[in-house]
């Protein structure tokens, strides 16, 4: 499971980078392919057969949640935070460097939508997320003209590697497609699941769901000089 796991990974950063060097071209190609080519998914779909499946493929509008007790798990599940030594910190391509606590990110306007995860080849979850947008925490630090991307970390060492850190371009942060949760179908994200919040990536394998989430970098990917 981690060599497929981490050869979907490979995968996934590579597409990502040549996303870095088309990115106008490449988004203008997502939005038309999200909007004419998602499947449908049926009222009544066993998540059985959606672990096979592209989540960026599918249209979960008819899905119905998944109970939370049945809800499977992928990657560190025992990692403990304790709140009143956690924040959020926010840092990069930013006029000013925030830090949060738990319950000035829960005080802020939240968003919640539901939102499928797919360990691929193992399990599907599909929850209803709420949690704080990574634009609004944008907006708090002042976000510099010129960002592209977003890295979103957890947690901390000695379990950060390679697995628990994932940038995503700056369209997604500011659609929602990816933002942070402190709940799930109503309750507290459960430990196992990254509390005290876990990154939502609507369209993205789950491990690139990053829990246990303490840290956001803004950063401006400059695409590399092209050589004759």
């Amino acid at each position: 499971m981690d060599t497929r796991r981490q050869f979907l990974k490979k995968i996934s950063n590579a597409v990502a980078y040549l996303g870095i060097i088309c990115m106008p071209f490449v988004s203008g190609i997502r939005w038309a392919w999200g909007k004419t080519q998602k499947i449908i998914l049926p009222k009544g779909t066993k998540r059985e057969v959606l672990i096979q499946k592209n989540p960026a493929d599918l249209d979960t509008r008819d899905l119905e949640i998944t109970p939370l007790n049945n809800f499977e798990t992928m990657g560190l599940v025992d990692h403990r935070v304790t709140l009143n030594e956690w924040h959020l910190e926010v840092t990069g391509h930013v006029e000013t460097m925030v830090l949060l606590t738990y319950q000035q990110i829960t005080a802020l306007p939240y968003i919640q939508r539901n939102v499928l995860l797919i360990c691929p080849g193992v399990f599907a979850n599909h929850g209803q997320w709420r949690g704080v947008s990574i634009q609004e925490l944008l907006t708090i630090a002042e976000l510099k003209e010129g960002a592209t991307h977003v890295t979103i970390r957890g947690p901390k060492a000695p379990y950060e590697k390679v697995e628990s850190v994932q940038r995503f371009p700056l369209a997604d942060i500011n659609s929602d497609r990816v933002f942070l949760a402190y709940q799930v179908n109503g309750e507290i994200l459960p430990e196992k699941h990254g509390f005290p919040l876990r990154a939502v990536a609507e369209g993205y394998y789950g491990f690139d769901w990053i829990k246990y989430v303490y840290s956001i970098t803004v950063e401006r990917v400059v695409p590399p000089l092209r050589t004759r």
